[in-house]
């Protein structure tokens, strides 16, 4: 998912920058706060992508002595900041901008460029989130949208899908804050609709901070990978007891998988191997992001001795 990770941000920052430009040209132009506020956004959201990509490049570095598991999880602390970013910067300064008209009033202009920029950038961001949507849906599960999302190990894409998400509400709302503002000539809901728009983007930033959090954290494979590897596992003739799998996310396309399995006492140490090394291809076969896998093998030949066996790519 790498490649469509990567084309998903590439569309969603070409589309910002360009989006960003217009709409502050349009605030200059009328006057408007809720364009401002739109315009600091689609700026936020530019940046943001640019943090994404640098996270998934320096993800790919390989391992060394001081990171043996490779550098992973580098892409979800960017995404981390890219939480925070949202925010601070979005959130924080689309309030402050509502909270200074509400103060000071600016007359508002001719709302026609706002509604030729403010309709476009629906266009533009409604196609980069359906192009992430699309991706998504390539490797989502059997659950509801919104929650397969909220368990996606991809910041690459789940990122694009709410910030384009929280693009397309800030729009609209930022269409209504011009409309109605004009409509009764009362600069007040220009106004609200900016701080409206802050609210949402706080709202965005406090769920991506929660999402970064538990994969900075270490989170489990997704459920359905984890009763895959149990049952696969159970299957094997030589399997005596297998305990629950444990499983951690080192990158989006990369797990580590510890098991602890019991094998019948009566095999030969050729017959042990043999069993893990059948394991270890069984298990990257059916579940390919599985890269490590540690597998301790007890009560083996009769005794409580334990054998740790590592099998990696």
């Amino acid at each position: 998912m790498k490649g469509n990770s990567k084309i998903a941000i590439y569309g969603a920052l070409i589309a910002n920058i360009a989006i960003a430009v217009v709409k502050f040209v349009a605030a200059s132009v009328t006057g408007s706060s809720a364009m401002v506020s739109e315009g600091i956004h689609s700026a936020v959201d530019s940046g943001n992508s640019l943090l994404l990509l640098l996270g998934m490049k320096r993800s790919q570095r390989p391992p060394d002595r001081g990171h043996p598991f490779g550098h992973g999880k580098e892409i979800y602390f960017w995404s981390l900041i890219v939480a925070i970013l949202v925010f601070s910067l979005g959130g924080g300064m689309s309030v402050y901008e509502g909270i200074s008209h509400l103060q000071h009033p600016v007359q508002l202009k001719d709302p026609f460029w706002n509604y030729i920029v403010l309709f476009s950038s629906m266009v533009f961001e409604g196609a980069s989130l359906i192009y992430a949507v699309k991706e998504f849906n390539k490797s989502k599960g059997k659950l509801g949208f919104w929650e397969e999302v909220s368990m996606s190990k991809d910041p690459g894409l789940f990122a694009v899908i709410y910030e384009e998400s929280a693009a397309i509400t800030g729009l609209i709302i930022a269409l209504l804050g011009v409309f109605l503002g004009h409509y009764f000539q009362n600069p007040l809901f220009d106004a609200l609709a900016s701080m409206l728009i802050g609210f949402v983007l706080i709202i965005v930033a406090i769920t991506m901070v929660k999402e970064s959090k538990g994969l900075l954290v270490g989170e489990s494979a997704n459920k359905e990978i984890v009763e895959g590897i149990y049952n696969l596992v159970k299957k094997e003739e030589k399997v005596q007891t297998l305990y629950f799998p444990l499983t951690m996310h080192l990158a989006p396309d990369e797990i580590l998988l510890a098991l602890d399995v019991e094998f019948k006492k009566e095999m030969t140490v050729e017959e042990l191997f043999e069993s893990v090394n059948k394991l270890e291809e069984d298990i990257k076969a059916a579940f390919p992001n599985v890269k490590k896998i540690y597998i301790e093998a007890k009560y083996f030949g009769g005794k409580n001795r334990p054998w740790m066996i590592e099998t990696t790519d």
